[in-house]
């Protein structure tokens, strides 16, 4: 399965027109269909990935890649975070991107003393 053929399925299943998408992302009408390499730009796959909140890795294999874990050898704390910004934050600098680790970690610690 292809790149087009990816996104096809996963519209499908989410039944999200191929039209919508691509009126949501500024997209010629019919510009997916008529794809005959099965393949998009990078600048594209991510805009799409972004819509679908999936990885463009995922939509380039069909795999998700496991990720590996920090320098300190533990998971990154976004690696358990549903980040439906996902195409966004990877265009984020490594100050910025640590920033929203903070977030993240601050979120959580404020949740665990509601709950106790």
């Amino acid at each position: 399965m292809n790149s087009v053929e990816r996104v096809k399925a996963l519209c499908k299943e989410r039944k999200i027109p191929i039209s919508r998408l691509e009126k949501d992302l500024g997209f010629a009408n019919g510009y997916i269909g008529q794809l005959r390499k099965g393949t998009f730009p990078a600048e594209r796959l991510s805009d799409i990935a972004a819509y679908l909140s999936v990885s463009t890795e995922y939509l380039m294999t069909g795999e998700e890649s496991k990720k590996a874990p920090t320098e300190a050898g533990e998971r990154d704390i976004l690696d358990d975070v549903d980040v439906a910004f996902y195409g966004d934050f990877k265009e984020l600098n490594e100050d910025e991107k640590e920033t929203v680790r903070d977030m993240v970690r601050l979120m959580r610690q404020r949740k665990e003393k509601r709950s106790q």
